[in-house]
């Protein structure tokens, strides 16, 4: 197990009609905030005159930024940037699922940044200061509501990245799985792909003598496959929803990668991809994180075959470690199927062509991979594999 530090703020604030509290959980910490959200879900579902009912009660002003889009555009921070300093808005609220939360951290930020913000992504600068966020969640997917990650998409230049740091965690998250019946199920596989391909990035490590890690990853996999299947069912089942919302959350607050390396090559490589061809990051997972477990597996085998005894449920008699390894991957393929992800970058109409793009892109603004270090070439082969 390596050294490690866990800091993790956020405060959660879990369970039917939590939205209710939003008003006096901001009022602790100002008194005129940003009011973030992404298109018409939020409206159609009452949530937002819920949250803005709230707030009023609670004496909280509010100026409004909505139409964030699945896959966050830059354009739009910039707005939202340029609206908290011209009105002097020192707190945001983002209500809404990862795509939201992850840009109002962007402008959080940058607001009091001195040069351009997507500097920060491309890792060209760094800033020890951020607006505070909070955030209502309504998709359990990404696991922004307590990570201190942000994701976002130059659509000039089709760059899709990162930016990381201990200020962007929310001071406290707001999470009702009643507010998931209204999601289309599409949202919800790709939300159930997401978390555990949160999961995988830390559990497949090469990092020795981490069983309580491997456990807690073991115990998150297993609760998601466990629960989403009987959300297919019922999609109203209050606590299939209550244990999805959770998982989510635990998969990217940071404890579960505590004293193990990460690897995060996949999400890279989904990212090139999504940035070009703006499918969700969910699907664009499904797809990948397969095509890529078939391609490193051999570094070691015996991480795979735990993952197929102890999440899987494969029989350990079978004493080939590589034959459980497969037999795990080809496993999580078709739970992703019997979700209605997609399996293959052809399914979505990605075209061969842009590899050789997405390949440089997945590369260059991402992690290149821990459990084996990915050159652009192994990253051609893995898409490849996922075409």
């Amino acid at each position: 197990m390596n050294n490690f530090e866990f800091y993790s703020p956020t405060r959660i604030i879990f369970g039917r009609d939590t939205q209710k509290l939003t008003g006096a959980w901001v009022k602790k910490y100002a008194s005129k905030i940003l009011l973030h959200y992404g298109g018409g879900s939020v409206k159609k579902s009452g949530l937002y005159d819920a949250v803005a009912a709230s707030l009023k009660e609670a004496g909280v002003e509010f100026m409004e930024l909505g139409g964030v889009s699945p896959n966050p555009k830059l354009s739009l921070v910039y707005k939202g940037i340029e609206l908290c300093r011209r009105e002097n808005i020192r707190f945001i609220l983002a209500v809404g699922g990862g795509s939201v939360i992850d840009s109002a951290k962007a402008i959080a930020v940058g607001v009091d940044f001195k040069g351009d913000v997507w500097d920060l992504f491309l890792g060209k600068a760094q800033t020890d200061k951020a607006l505070p966020v909070a955030t209502v969640l309504t998709i359990p997917a990404a696991g922004s509501e307590a990570s201190g990650n942000s994701v976002v998409t130059n659509e000039e230049t089709k760059v899709k990245a990162g930016y990381r740091t201990m200020y962007n965690r929310p001071v406290f998250s707001i999470l009702n799985p009643e507010l998931c019946y209204t999601l289309p199920k599409e949202q919800m596989a790709n939300g159930v792909c997401d978390m555990m391909a949160h999961l995988f990035e830390r559990y497949f490590t090469r990092t020795p003598n981490t069983e309580l890690t491997d456990k807690f990853c073991e115990g998150a996999l297993k609760t998601i496959i466990n629960n989403a299947p009987k959300l297919l069912k019922d999609f109203k089942n209050y606590d299939a929803w209550a244990e999805i919302m959770f998982s989510g959350y635990i998969a990217h607050n940071g404890l579960l990668g505590m004293g193990r390396q990460e690897d995060w090559a996949p999400h890279a490589i989904e990212h090139a991809v999504s940035a070009l061809y703006d499918v969700a990051h969910g699907a664009g997972l499904a797809i990948i994180f397969p095509a890529w477990m078939r391609y490193v597996y051999k570094e070691d085998p015996l991480i795979f075959a735990q993952f197929a005894v102890n999440v899987w449920g494969l029989s350990d008699a079978v004493r080939n470690p590589e034959e459980l390894a497969l037999k795990a991957i080809e496993r999580t393929e078709q739970f992703f199927k019997s979700l209605g992800l997609p399996a293959r970058l052809s399914e979505i109409g990605v075209k061969k062509a842009d590899f050789a793009f997405m390949a440089e892109h997945g590369h260059k603004y991402g992690s290149q991979g821990f459990f084996k270090k990915l050159t652009q070439g192994d990253i051609l082969k893995i898409l490849e594999l996922a075409y």
